[in-house]
C-alpha cells in the first residue's frame, strides 16, 4: 500500500468471494468499544499514511483507497490482505517479522498491531462512515514525479527498452551513459525506478508485475579505459528488481561515484507485461555533503547457493541452507533476500562459538523484492569467524499464486520460473579498532550494562581494550 511499485490486478487477493467468506467465517471481536471504530476517525488516516501513494486515482495499483465510497467495498479485503502481516500477499508489502531478530529498521513500512486492530474491527463492525467533519485532510499527491526519498540530487536515464505482449522472457545488456558529474561524489543513497507507457488500467497480471517489463538490472559504474590514463575499473552498485525499495548506505561508508564515470547496465532481465510497451530505467544518486570522506569500507560478505536447489513438486516448506565465514569484522546494514517464485520466507542467523541468535526473518513475495535497512546502532556488529547461516523456505504448491504451475520440479537459474538463493544486503568491513569502537559508542548511545543483551553483537558488553596501539602523533592506529 505504501511503496506500490508493481500494479497486478490480483494485488488485493484472489478472489473477493473466497477471502470475503474466509473474513466472514471468523468470529467477531467482543469488544464494545469496537464499534466506535470508523472511516473518518481511524481509517482515513491509516490508509493515507501508508496507502494511498499507489492506491489513488492514476496510481499503479488496481483501486483508489481515498474516499469512504472507494474503500467500503473493499473492508473484508483489507482487513484480511493486513492481517496477513509479514506473508505473501500482505499488504503494505513489507514482510520483516516482528516476532523474532532485530526490529529497529529505516524506513519501516509495517502497520502497527493497533492499526491492523483497528482496521479489522472496522470491519466487523459493518465498516461505518463516522463524522464527515472529523476526516483528515485529503493526502497531497507530487505527480511531477514518485522519488519515494524526495527529488534526487543527480538523475541518469538510461535507453529506452521495448518488450512487445507476446515476447519471451530476454536478457540484454545495453550501452553505457555518462553520469555528467565534473567532480568525484559520495552517495548515501540510490533509488530507481522504470518509466513506461503502460496502461495501469489494462494489465495483465501477470505474477511478476503486471505493469512493469524490468523484472531486474544488474549495472556497474566505470571511467574509460581511455579517459585520463584510467584503467577502466568498475564499480558494482546494489541491483534493481520489482518491488524494491530504495538503498541506504551506511552512513560511514558512502559509495564513490566518480566524475567522468559512465553507467553500464550489465543485465537487464526483460518480461512481458501483456501490453506493448516501451519503458527506461531511471537512477537516481543522494549525495553526501561536499567534503565527506567515508571513515569506513565496503564489506565482502557473500552469501548465496546456485548450486544445491532442488524444489519438489507440490510441496511446501522446502528449506534451503548456505552458510560463510565472515574473514573481517562486518556490521550487515542491511538484510535482503532475494527467491524467486516458490519462496515464502527467508532468516538470517549468526554462530559465534556455542552462540546462536537470529538476526532477521522475513516473509517473501517475489512481486515485491524487498531489503530491511538496520538503524545504524542496530546493524549486526559480528567479528571475524562468525559463521553466517542463511536459511530459506519454499512453497511450491498451487495455492501461492506466484508459481506457474507447481506440479514442475525447479532447481537453480535466471529466469523467474527457475529459482535463486540469495542475500543481496549490503555490508561494512571494519578493522580492529573500528570494530572495538563501534561496540564502546553502542553502549555509551543505548546506555547498555554488561548484564544486558543486543541481538546480533556478541562481543558489545565484553571490554576489549583498543587491539592496535595509537600513534600519539598522529592520532591513529
Amino acid at each position: 500500500m505504501y511503496t506500490c511499485r508493481i500494479a497486478i490486478p490480483h494485488c488485493l487477493g484472489l478472489s473477493f468471494f473466497l477471502f470475503s467468506m474466509a473474513v466472514i467465517a471468523q468470529p467477531a471481536i467482543e469488544d464494545t468499544a469496537q464499534s466506535e471504530v470508523t472511516f473518518a476517525e481511524h481509517i482515513a488516516p491509516i490508509l493515507y499514511d501508508n496507502c494511498v501513494r499507489c492506491h489513488r486515482p492514476g496510481g499503479v495499483a488496481p483501486m483508489a483507497l481515498i474516499s469512504y465510497e472507494q474503500v467500503r467495498p473493499w473492508a473484508p479485503m483489507i482487513k484480511y490482505k493486513t492481517q496477513l502481516r509479514d506473508r505473501m500477499g500482505a499488504m503494505p508489502p513489507y514482510y520483516l517479522e516482528r516476532d523474532i531478530g532485530i526490529q529497529h529498521v529505516k524506513d519501516d513500512e509495517r502497520l502497527s498491531e493497533e492499526q491492523i486492530r483497528l482496521i479489522a474491527s472496522w470491519a466487523d463492525n459493518s465498516a461505518p462512515m463516522g463524522q464527515l467533519e472529523n476526516m483528515p485532510p485529503l493526502p497531497h499527491f507530487n505527480e511531477s514525479g514518485d522519488w519515494r526519498l524526495g527529488e534526487p540530487d543527480l538523475v541518469v536515464k538510461l535507453g529506452d527498452v521495448t518488450v512487445n505482449r507476446g515476447d519471451s522472457d530476454s536478457w540484454i545488456s545495453d550501452n553505457l551513459v555518462p553520469v555528467g558529474l565534473a567532480e568525484d561524489r559520495y552517495v548515501s543513497a540510490v533509488e530507481m525506478r522504470e518509466v513506461n507507457n503502460a496502461d495501469s488500467k489494462a494489465t495483465a497480471g501477470t505474477v511478476v508485475g503486471g505493469l512493469y517489463i524490468f523484472h531486474h538490472m544488474s549495472w556497474v559504474t566505470a571511467l574509460p579505459a581511455e579517459a585520463d590514463e584510467q584503467d577502466g575499473e568498475e564499480l558494482s552498485w546494489p541491483v534493481h528488481e520489482l518491488g524494491r525499495n530504495p538503498d541506504l548506505f551506511d552512513p560511514k561508508a558512502g559509495r564513490l561515484l566518480q566524475a567522468g564515470s559512465s553507467i553500464i547496465p550489465t543485465t537487464y532481465h526483460l518480461h512481458s507485461n501483456g501490453q506493448d510497451t516501451t519503458g527506461h530505467m531511471e537512477i537516481g544518486f543522494y549525495f553526501h555533503p561536499e567534503g565527506y570522506e567515508p571513515e569506513q569500507k565496503r564489506g565482502r560478505m557473500s552469501l548465496g547457493d546456485g548450486l544445491n536447489i532442488s524444489i519438489q513438486a507440490n510441496m511446501k516448506d522446502q528449506e534451503l541452507h548456505t552458510y560463510t565465514v565472515l574473514k573481517e569484522h562486518t556490521k550487515i546494514s542491511s538484510f535482503e533476500p532475494h527467491l524467486h517464485a516458490p519462496g515464502a520466507r527467508m532468516c538470517l542467523e549468526a554462530i559465534w562459538g556455542n552462540q546462536i541468535e537470529t538476526l532477521a526473518c522475513s516473509g517473501y513475495d517475489h512481486n515485491w523484492v524487498k531489503q530491511y535497512t538496520f538503524e545504524d546502532d542496530y546493524a549486526p556488529l559480528l567479528p571475524k569467524g562468525t559463521i553466517v547461516h542463511m536459511i530459506g523456505y519454499m512453497d511450491n504448491v498451487a495455492t501461492n499464486t506466484n508459481v506457474v504451475d507447481s506440479r514442475n520440479w525447479s532447481g537453480s537459474g535466471n529466469a523467474s520460473v527457475s529459482n535463486m538463493f540469495l542475500h543481496l544486503g549490503q555490508s561494512v568491513g571494519l578493522t580492529d579498532q573500528q570494530f572495538v569502537q563501534e561496540m564502546a559508542g553502542r553502549r555509551e548511545r543505548l546506555g547498555l550494562g554488561k548484564n544486558d543483551h543486543l541481538v546480533g553483537c556478541p562481543l558489545c558488553m565484553a571490554d576489549i581494550p583498543l587491539l592496535e596501539p595509537m600513534d600519539e602523533e598522529a592520532g591513529e592506529p
